[in-house]
């Protein structure tokens, strides 16, 4: 029996301050990251997505003040974005320090808001919470690709990691004169 064929997979992630424009920025971070994985076809869904789970972490745990000051940021008013691709699955992944489970509440036709995690629901294939190790939830939401993504592999980031580290090491010539 022969072992199965590597996939591909991917990652990216972006920290933001949990303040209203993080959304804006989410969203702008899923659409330049799918573009460049060659998956602009998922831009629209996953960016609906991301802006729904960003929306929530702010209102959880940021600044909903509209002009907030850098120095009023602490630790726990940041929020991580994360796109993973993992062979024909994307994953939408929102991380933030507070402690509750987001639950898709009943829709009524005369409902102002709450609609968010809905959306999530009915755009991807499956979503879930699960706590971090680092603290707080991570949501995320998983959407079926229609073709292998052309990501980079996996060793290819490796090895682009270990040159990097090398260049890391090098002496700094330009303090010597």
């Amino acid at each position: 029996m022969s072992a199965p064929a590597p996939g591909r997979f991917a990652a990216c992630s972006i920290r933001l301050a949990a303040v209203l424009t993080a959304v804006s920025l989410a969203r702008a971070f899923v659409r330049q990251t799918l573009t460049d994985w060659q998956l602009a076809e998922q831009v629209d869904s996953a960016e609906l997505i991301v802006s729904e789970l960003a929306t929530n972490a702010v209102k959880e745990t940021g600044l909903t003040d509209p002009s907030p000051r850098w120095q009023d940021v602490r630790a726990h008013h940041i929020i991580g974005v994360q796109l993973r691709l993992v062979d024909t699955r994307l994953y939408v992944e929102v991380w933030d320090r507070a402690g509750g489970s987001p639950v898709v509440p009943e829709q009524t036709p005369d409902a102002e808001g709450g609609r968010g995690l809905f959306l999530v629901e009915a755009l991807s294939e499956r979503w879930d919470v699960h706590r971090s190790v680092a603290g707080g939830k991570v949501v995320w939401a998983r959407l079926a690709l229609t073709r292998a993504a052309d990501a980079p592999p996996l060793a290819d980031l490796a090895f682009a990691q270990r040159v990097l580290d090398g260049l890391r090491r090098l002496p700094d010539l330009s303090a010597a004169g």
